[in-house]
């Protein structure tokens, strides 16, 4: 199964992903470099996976941290007693920082795999590590970045006038505004539910509430 998180667009096909083999939690790693990290030893040093040779993780710190995962894209196989074994972990977990993207990093790591950033540009990468992002390439974006999401976007915030900024906010507008793209009714009861529609959806759910971004 493939997860992903309400902030995503997919932009071309990734259905090959279900083709990898079990027994692994898929994922692109994360970036420790912005300022949501500043809590952490690895942003304190400078320290990132994303370009190791940049810094190397001091011996005094002791070990160094496994490869830590963005939670907004994985590809899974669901079972019930992981499902049970998460719940019952969970009780016993203290509150974090990332949340959930912290314990499913915990849970998962010894099974934990990368996959390539395509398959999740988190928008920082753009800025912090722009040698790694070759955005032709990308098949999925994650609008996490404070500011960046397309349906409320200003340009005002740090970073949110990149000209690459602005090109992945109107690719998302083109998807949202492509009528060939909308759901369509398979019945005269469908066809009267207005609630189904992607805008009538957008529509609905115009009030949010503002969470802190794990990325």
């Amino acid at each position: 199964m493939i997860y992903l998180d309400g902030d995503i667009q997919v932009y071309e096909n990734i259905d090959h992903l279900f083709d990898l083999p079990d027994k692994r939690f898929y994922a692109v790693m994360d970036c420790f470099c912005e300022k949501t990290w500043s809590h952490t030893p690895q942003y304190k040093i400078g320290y990132c996976q994303q370009h190791k040779d940049k810094v190397e993780w001091p011996k005094q710190l002791g070990p160094k941290p496994p490869l830590y995962f963005n939670a907004g894209m994985f590809v899974f196989e669901p079972s019930l007693p992981t499902y049970h074994d998460l719940l019952n972990t969970l009780k016993i977990t203290p509150p974090t920082p990332f949340a959930e993207q912290d314990f499913l990093n915990m849970f998962f790591k010894d099974i934990y795999k990368p996959i390539p950033k395509v398959y999740n540009l988190v928008l920082a990468m753009l800025w912090r590590h722009p040698e790694n992002v070759k955005l032709n390439k990308v098949k999925v974006v994650h609008y996490c970045a404070a500011g960046s999401k397309p349906w409320r976007y200003t340009g005002e915030e740090q970073n949110m006038d990149r000209e690459d900024i602005k090109y992945l906010i109107k690719k998302w507008w083109d998807v949202y505004n492509d009528e060939s793209l909308d759901y369509k009714a398979t019945n005269a009861a469908e066809a009267k539910d207005k609630r189904l529609t992607p805008r009538a959806l957008l529509k609905a759910c115009a009030n949010f509430i503002a969470a802190p971004s794990a990325a």
